[in-house]
């Protein structure tokens, strides 16, 4: 396999997890009489430019069709987080109906709702039509394609040139990532910024949070690794900053290379070489960084399945909440079906009626909890734990725990078994 990136031989393995299906394909009722399409589930690094990436196997049309399920604007937590945001870039840069914001996976405009409630003229970009529907149904404009090069030069054409874009938990996903970052500095004016989120690879290293590999996400990123990118396709990174965020995160700043800095974009912060001094410090640039990785990912799994099947052999009952990607992950990898976790609850009603891919768990809806009120919330999205207990609080009135598998079992309030 060549990197994404620069095009070097990559060989280097940070985790082979088997074979598993698309994360966010889930299964109708009719889906359950056909066969499912799986694909190996192997993640490489890069030992030239260090980007950890999956080996490519599904294309991108593939993961994010007309039935895309995921809708950012079901957990609150996500929700204030991008209200934050938007407070925050409104102040930093002076943002006003003189303004165009562009958000590039626009999602269901959990963000841009709030630009436009500021009166401050914005534009998604969303190439999933049922998310895409859902941000228009909120009155915002939205354009229906994947990003890149091509489409900034279109909108660019069009008059709508940015002075801030916003990329929240899209650049892991984008199979082209030269293509797509080079699309920034295109649709960028000369003083415009660019924000991008993802999930840091420090993070995700450390802690074996390796449920947050699937095909959906083509890249796993470090500081070291983005900047190098960036600096490949035009754009400068001049700030950086540590988000709680899915279990660790980095919000990056850039600004077009060929621009000149000024009130939008500042001169190159003492954060971005701080942070990248700590990834070097943490080996992120050398091989041994990532050996043992694979080997914690079996740890978790092994753990899981002991609890499982102790619960089982007890007698008592297992439920699981939140229908997560990573969930998928983790559920597949481990083997775990319906006669160890027999339903998922979530709380978005496209997922509802729907069943788990490779599992096949069925997903339900909350009712299900106080009907069949379990011993044990297993919670899949272990970044959002705290938000979903205090959702579920009414579950401790008969007992019920929760129980989060990454980066080890632990029961609420923190003890492992």
């Amino acid at each position: 396999m060549k990197c994404r990136h620069c095009a070097c031989t990559v060989t280097l393995s940070l985790a082979d997890l088997g074979t598993a299906p698309p994360s966010n394909a889930y299964l109708s009722q009719d889906a359950l009489h056909a066969p499912e399409r799986w694909y190996p589930l192997r993640v490489l690094v890069c030992e030239n430019c260090w980007l950890v990436q999956t080996e490519d196997f599904a294309q991108a049309h593939e993961l994010f069709d007309a039935d895309y399920a995921y809708f950012s604007s079901y957990a609150s937590s996500w929700l204030a987080h991008a209200q934050a945001y938007v407070a925050d870039m409104a102040q930093r840069f002076a943002l006003g109906a003189h303004s165009h914001v562009v958000e590039v996976a626009a999602n269901d405009g959990y963000l841009l709702q709030y630009v436009a409630q500021r009166g401050i003229p914005c534009l998604g970009i969303e190439p999933t039509a049922s998310t895409a529907a859902a941000a228009r149904a909120k009155g915002l404009a939205v354009v229906e394609r994947f990003f890149g090069v091509a489409l900034a030069h279109d909108l660019v054409a069009q008059g709508q040139a940015a002075d801030l874009t916003t990329a929240n938990n899209v650049l892991a996903h984008v199979p082209d990532i030269n293509d797509f970052v080079a699309g920034f500095a295109v649709l960028l004016k000369p003083q415009g910024v660019a924000t991008f989120e993802f999930p840091h690879l420090l993070q995700l290293v450390q802690q074996c949070q390796f449920d947050t590999l699937y095909h959906e996400h083509f890249s796993y990123l470090s500081l070291t690794a983005v900047q190098r990118i960036f600096a490949a396709n035009g754009l400068t990174v001049f700030d950086v900053q540590e988000l709680p965020t899915h279990g660790g995160s980095l919000r990056v700043w850039a600004r077009r290379s060929d621009g000149v800095a000024g009130p939008l974009a500042e001169a190159v912060h003492a954060r971005v070489a701080q942070l990248l001094a700590r990834e070097t410090e943490a080996g992120v640039s050398r091989s041994d960084f990532y050996s043992d990785f694979q080997t914690q990912a079996i740890r978790i799994k092994r753990e899981l399945l002991l609890f499982l099947l102790s619960a089982q052999a007890r007698g008592l009952k297992v439920a699981a909440y939140g229908a997560a990607a990573k969930g998928n992950t983790l559920l597949n990898f481990a083997g775990v079906r319906p006669d160890l976790v027999p339903y998922v609850v979530d709380r978005n009603p496209a997922k509802q009626g729907k069943f788990m891919p490779g599992s096949r768990i069925p997903i339900v809806d909350e009712a299900h909890l106080k009907v069949h009120k379990p011993d044990y919330i297993l919670i899949l999205p272990w970044n959002l734990r705290q938000e979903v207990m205090a959702q579920l609080a009414y579950a401790q009135a008969w007992g019920a725990q929760f129980v989060t598998a990454v980066p080890t079992l632990a029961i609420a309030p923190g003890l492992s078994e």
